[in-house]
């Protein structure tokens, strides 16, 4: 009749099964490009026997928040802004008089002042300077991030950062330093003696790729770190042997504690042979510094 036929035309409620359908499809969706993006994220940053318990632990997408490379990078890019932008400067691209009067350098004079081995990683000499490392860090860190915990990915940095300005102040000790390569250097040691380590058990072109990737970012922004340091004029030198101590702690630190994923890190006894050997190196250096260094 007339009147079923409305009936039948009329627009089912929310407990429709139509709009739930529709719904449930969404989710799938979602749910599918979210498995997707982990795969693709297992592929790059793990070895296989790794990706399985990664993927089973994964429930959100993205499965964690990057809180300490955004927080890092963040305050480095302010600490930039605030000295170029209200300390007086012969040119804005290279900074000169307000980072080298600033707390936060290191300088070989003024290494009684402990804190600033760590707090020179805030301070840039130029635009090329904080926006490579900031490149370098958000691409590589973001990921490591992802899969690994907050805390681990920062121990790394920050290990890379001591060992970059204790190196520098034993092996270049009449030089200022400057950026947070240090800290970049150390994942970028850690992730690619994963990556070699684990080579087999990668794509083949993964790796190769990730690799070059390594290769080539590494030899720019050296590039770079040996220019500031040598076609200068400047009085103050600005050290480049941090980014060889920020390799070695990624090397050895943070490759025990990227590759222990799927294990207990205080079990591991490559853990506990890097932990004793960079305090042996932190307590040399200290010693060097006290007693042993050309430095006024």
């Amino acid at each position: 009749t007339a009147n079923d036929i409305e009936l039948e035309q009329l627009p089912e409620g929310r407990d429709s099964r139509w709009p739930q359908a529709e719904a449930d499809q969404l989710d799938d969706n979602e749910s599918e490009s979210c498995k997707k993006f982990q795969r693709s994220l297992s592929r790059w940053m793990l070895p296989e026997d790794a990706r399985k318990l990664y993927l089973a632990r994964a429930k959100y997408c993205p499965p964690a928040t990057p809180i300490f490379m955004i927080f890092i990078s963040v305050a480095e890019l302010a600490v930039f802004i605030y000295y170029a932008a209200w300390k007086p400067q012969k040119q804005w691209v290279t900074l000169d008089e307000g980072i080298w009067r600033s707390p936060l350098t290191y300088k070989p004079d003024l290494r009684q002042e402990a804190w600033r081995f760590i707090s020179y990683m805030f301070v840039h000499a130029g635009v090329e300077h904080i926006l490579g490392n900031l490149v370098m860090q958000l691409v590589l860190g973001i990921p490591l991030e992802l899969v690994h915990k907050g805390f681990d990915v920062g121990m790394v940095y920050l290990a890379g950062v001591l060992a970059g300005s204790l190196a520098s102040s034993i092996f270049d000790p009449l030089s200022a330093l400057v950026g947070a390569s240090g800290g970049v250097y150390a994942l970028i040691g850690g992730y690619f003696m994963n990556a070699v380590v684990n080579f087999r058990q990668m794509i083949p072109l993964f790796g190769v790729f990730r690799i070059a990737f390594i290769v080539i970012a590494v030899g720019t922004d050296f590039g770079f770190a040996l220019y500031r340091r040598f076609a200068n004029d400047d009085s103050m030198k600005v050290s480049f042997v941090a980014h060889f101590g920020g390799v070695v702690a990624g090397m050895t630190v943070g490759y025990v504690f990227f590759k222990a994923y799927s294990k207990k890190l205080l079990k591991d006894p490559c853990f506990w042979l890097c932990i004793v050997g960079y305090i042996v190196f932190v307590i040399f250096a200290v010693i060097f510094n006290i007693f042993l260094s050309p430095a006024p």
